[in-house]
């Protein structure tokens, strides 16, 4: 008996809905990409163009009209529009994936995640950079002990953006829930919260470095785990030379990682998971290395094969926990945990001052 695929809505299609949800849909087995909601008539040719089956909605009021003829809402909306969007999917009965952040503040979330378990629905937070190359091959490299015992973690996310974009994600329009704190900060964070769990002080330093720049595009938060590892992680905009992805120093061995995952960047071009085997493989001259006190002008260190990129296993994992097969792959109080974070930095930065969870 074949089971019929997940009928799914997805909400937006700019960067967010185009790029990385709509392909990543269409791409998981037992999940259809039912209906865009966009009202740009160039994006909703867009839409036509690249998934011809699709229908089309011009506001989220008549995709929550024939909820019944859905199984899962995606929101990947502007940020300021995530609350109220996956409130109203909860209570007209299905089931959300919100892109991140899943809110402006935690306790946004946690009253997501309390209306989701009242309604005994999923809500999930896309985090797509869970499923990162690098990230997968450090967490790895932990779980195996190959760097012993975890003391310092650094984590970046740079760009060389010296003209800004504008557009809602650089407006200072507090609303706008905008700035690289928000944005890139969501993932550094929840990466650094998944390997070495709650934090327990947080620091940061944020600025707007850019002529006609709104909001944050130069930031640096410090954070304390309860485990004892100190992460540093970096999100900027205004990067003229790039450091390293990760680096990351135990006591036995260090870990340090150059470059991006190549699944955005494939994405962006239209490239498509399950379209060729070599989905989320990089090459070998961006393979990270390991060791201990050798000289960085050599390369000292041994290469270490990066896995690949899997951001399909998101909407399979979510596929399979709307079915009760699996658990949800990243949760409204999981990203809740990290909204403590970003809150907190945002008000370390403010005070100038370190901030105790």
């Amino acid at each position: 008996m074949t089971t019929a695929p997940l009928r799914v809505g997805l909400i937006g299609y700019g960067l967010a809905g185009s790029v990385f949800h709509a392909p990543l849909i269409a791409a998981t087995e037992g999940l259809a990409l039912d209906t865009v909601v966009t009202a740009n008539p160039e994006r909703q040719q867009q839409a036509r163009a690249e998934f011809p089956d699709v229908r089309l909605a011009a506001t989220p009021g008549e995709l929550f009209d024939r909820a019944d003829e859905l199984d899962l809402i995606v929101v990947a909306s502007p940020n300021r529009t995530h609350v109220p969007l996956a409130t109203a999917a909860l209570e007209a009965g299905l089931p959300v994936v919100v892109d991140k952040p899943v809110a402006g503040t935690a306790a946004e979330a946690r009253g997501l995640a309390a209306l989701a378990d009242e309604r005994g629905l999923l809500l999930s937070v896309f985090q797509n950079r869970r499923w990162d190359n690098d990230f997968l091959t450090l967490r790895t490299l932990l779980a195996e002990g190959e760097l012993g015992d975890p003391w310092r973690f650094e984590s970046r996310f740079e760009r060389w953006r010296p003209q800004p974009k504008g557009g809602w994600r650089e407006s200072g329009d507090p609303a706008e829930i905008g700035g690289l704190l928000y944005d890139l900060g969501s993932h550094v964070v929840d990466q650094a919260l998944v390997l070495f769990g709650p934090a327990t002080e947080v620091y940061a330093e944020t600025d707007v470095r850019r002529p006609g720049a709104e909001t944050d595009d130069d930031t640096f938060i410090a954070l304390t785990h309860a485990s004892g590892v100190r992460s540093h992680l970096y999100v900027s905009a205004t990067t003229a030379q790039l450091g390293p992805r990760f680096r990351v120093l135990g006591s036995r061995a260090g870990y340090v990682k150059y470059g991006l995952d190549p699944q955005e960047a494939a994405l962006r071009e239209g490239s498509r998971p399950g379209t060729t085997p070599e989905w989320g493989v990089e090459d070998k001259v961006l393979w990270g290395r390991t060791g201990s006190g050798e000289s960085p002008v050599s390369g000292g260190g041994v290469p270490v094969p990066t896995l690949a990129g899997d951001y399909p296993a998101y909407y399979a994992a979510v596929a399979a926990a709307l079915t009760g097969a699996g658990p949800n792959p990243v949760t409204a109080l999981e990203a809740a945990a990290a909204l403590d974070v970003l809150e907190a930095a945002r008000r370390s930065a403010r005070d100038k001052v370190t901030v105790t969870l």
